[in-house]
């Protein structure tokens, strides 16, 4: 049988439609194109794909069932490697992952991998009610820090071989960054919340608004008894460029922004905590969480939306997949550009203080790209001469983000480095007795599944401590 050299396409919301709703974007394949996709995997006696995913599903065995049509069969083999497949056939990067390391890749398109373990996920949370069996206990407690990827990973792990795993969240919603960080229109919040309702069938506690180094501390986790602490808590310190007029009403962090869209409902019509509305909109970076921001902006009224980025398309970090969602949007990149103002005005009508100003507009400058840094990628210079100003209401930052210090400030003997992640071993060992951390709290921010990863290993090697203890 010929091989379709194409992966098949993922039917998606039209662009006019969905650029003005909440909506899941991607609408997921259908059985016979699931089947048909998994038709085209060579079923490789190497599995290359296996090495390019973190947490290594056994990508050939799942999509061996798909081809049969035994999607329950293709999700057990899935979960057995991964706690959140719903999400990482979502949201994980597999062009540069799993799929990048398929054989049928190199002539023709990879097999559509993510796309199938999404649908092997779907399938199972619509047609299996089934509820998790508990495991017995084994008597050890441990406390997982923060409940993002990194964290439900490590807490699923644990929870199936026994352990008492408690989750303390600082929000109000678990998920961490992905129910605060990711839109609905890529990651719907019922998904998230029918992982974690799976990991409380296995026992996992959760408790919410509770700041670990504020609420609680590390060391009154151990006074409660808990022999090991992982910390998955993320890097939500925004980062700013530190120009003139960033502290104008009207700039926001991209973590606020989406957190205020997303837990805060401020896509109602009548929002509690009002963002933007209308108005011309700037989103400065070209990651994955610029684009995020960017769309979210479009949704919730504005006229227009800019990607502001100082380095050209091909240097752009964000999907592929998810640039192309934003330009069919509407979104216009100004590219090779960067900040250098943003300017404002002072509202005297404005009661509550009438000193404070509001966004106008941004003053960029034309970049170019000069030679290789040290991490391989051009680096961008200001064209003198060449600035130019932006008219907008308001001006979104997503350059990156860092660990808050909260917990490094509040925990004696808990090494980390320059830029504040926490410093661990190749097994997530702190230079703290019983205390593991992962994901974006060590590595900054990173991508979902190197998250997970990072929660899977440290997973079996505070399995080991607690055996040995």
């Amino acid at each position: 049988m010929a091989i379709d050299p194409k992966k098949h396409e993922m039917p998606v919301q039209d662009p006019s439609v969905r650029a003005h709703n909440f909506n899941e974007v991607a609408l997921g394949y259908t059985a016979d194109i699931a089947v048909a996709e998994a038709q085209r995997c060579l079923n490789c006696k190497n599995r290359p794909c296996v090495s390019g995913c973190p947490v290594n599903i056994r990508i050939p065995e799942f999509i061996g069932k798909m081809k049969e049509g035994d999607f329950e069969g293709a999700y057990q083999i899935i979960s057995v490697d991964s706690s959140l497949p719903a999400v990482c056939g979502r949201v994980c990067p597999q062009e540069s992952q799993c799929e990048s390391k398929c054989t049928l890749g190199i002539r023709f398109e990879p097999v559509g991998i993510g796309r199938l373990e999404r649908f092997a996920a779907d399938w199972h949370r619509e047609n299996v009610q089934v509820p998790a069996v508990k495991p017995e206990s084994n008597g050890h407690k441990v406390a997982i820090v923060g409940s993002g990827p990194s964290g439900l990973t490590c807490a699923g792990d644990l929870a199936r071989k026994g352990y008492e795993v408690t989750i303390f969240e600082a929000l109000h919603t678990p998920g961490g960054v992905l129910v605060y960080g990711i839109p609905e229109f890529r990651l719907p919040k019922a998904i998230v919340a029918k992982e974690v309702e799976g990991l409380k069938e296995l026992g996992v506690k959760v408790e919410t608004n509770v700041i670990i180094g504020k609420t609680l501390t590390v060391d009154e986790l151990h006074d409660m008894g808990f022999e090991a602490i992982y910390i998955g808590s993320g890097a939500g310190l925004p980062s700013f460029m530190n120009i003139p007029g960033e502290s104008l009403n009207g700039v926001y962090s991209a973590n606020e922004f989406l957190t205020r869209s997303n837990l805060m409902k401020a896509y109602l019509d009548d929002p509690q905590t009002p963002i933007m509305k209308g108005g011309k909109v700037a989103v400065v970076g070209g990651g994955n969480v610029a684009m995020d921001a960017a769309r979210t902006a479009l949704r919730l009224g504005a006229e227009k939306v800019y990607i502001v980025y100082r380095r050209s398309m091909e240097e752009l970090p964000a999907r592929k997949e998810e640039v192309e969602h934003a330009e069919e949007e509407g979104i216009e990149f100004h590219l090779l550009c960067n900040p250098v103002e943003i300017l404002g005005y002072q509202n005297p009508d404005d009661r509550r203080d009438p000193k404070n100003g509001f966004v106008r507009g941004m003053r960029c400058i034309h970049m170019q790209l000069g030679e290789p840094d040290e991490r391989g990628r051009r680096r961008p210079y200001p064209i003198e001469g060449s600035e130019f100003e932006l008219e907008l209401d308001c001006v979104i930052m997503a350059i990156g983000t860092s660990p808050n210090p909260l917990i490094r400030n509040t925990t004696e003997g808990l090494d980390v480095n320059r830029r504040g992640g926490i410093i661990v071993d190749d097994n997530g060992k702190t230079s703290r007795e019983g205390v593991y951390a992962g994901g974006d709290a060590v590595t900054g921010a990173a991508t979902v599944i190197s998250a997970m990863g990072a929660g899977k290993t440290a997973a079996a090697a505070i399995d080991e401590y607690l055996k040995n203890k």
